[in-house]
Parts: structure tokens; sequence; C-alpha cells
């Protein structure tokens, strides 16, 4: 058994598709629609047939509110991981990323976090190497 979608809620469908290929550098993969419903994923390119992360539109009263609260808390809604937080921090920032944390180290890690433009708040980690 493995994980092969995950989802995040977002406000506007076509911004975040912007944010998450634009900015953060995924690829779509998954792009229809039927009636009102538009199914939409993107992909990290360095695993194009990996975990494929669908930006669900937060299009219901629980999913704004689940939305709403853990942004509001600090909690990010979602939490990727690199080898290269500073590079990372440093590409993201010059596609126009608007970080709430530039890297900060912790323990067992180096963290970030930016907000996403669609209401929620992402976290990008590098583990220690010991």
């Amino acid at each position: 058994m493995k994980i092969k979608l995950t989802s995040i809620y977002v406000d506007d469908q076509e911004k975040a598709l912007g944010f998450y290929t634009d900015v953060l550098g995924f690829n779509k993969k998954a792009d229809f629609t039927n009636g009102p419903f538009r199914w939409l994923t993107v992909v990290s390119p360095d695993d194009p047939d990996g975990t494929e992360l669908q930006l669900a539109l937060n299009d219901n009263p629980a999913a704004t509110t689940y939305q709403q609260a853990i942004f509001k808390q600090g909690q990010p809604a979602l939490m990727l991981f690199t080898d290269d937080i500073k590079g990372d921090h440093e590409r993201i920032t010059a596609n126009g990323g608007s970080f709430a944390m530039a890297p900060t180290e912790v323990t067992g890690s180096t963290i970030a976090q930016l907000n996403d433009t669609c209401g929620n708040l992402i976290q990008i980690t590098q583990l220690a190497r010991w």
C-alpha cells in the first residue's frame, strides 16, 4: 500500500495552479472538469509518476472553516521536503513567493514557511544530516 494522492483546499484553483507550478516548480498532472467540479493535480518534476497533490476547491462550509482555522493558528496545511532549503528559498523568492519564515534551524531540521496565496501556509523542511 502507498499514498498516491493527497489534497489541499484552495480558495481559487487557477491561482493555486499558478503558484504551485510557476512559484514552487511543480508540474500539472491532471486537469479536467465535470460540470462545476474541477479535478486538478500537480506533481514534483523529480517524480512525475509519484504522489499527486490535488488542488481542491474549498467550496463547502466545512472545507472553508477548516482551511481558515489552521491558517489562523499558523499551522501548515502541507509539508514539503527538500535537500536544499536555502537554494529553494532563493528560487521561490525570485519566482514571487512570500515567506512568513525564512529558513530557520530547529531541532533535527531547517524549516521555512510560506503563504501559497490561496489560503494556506506551506512548510518546507530539510532534515539535518547527522
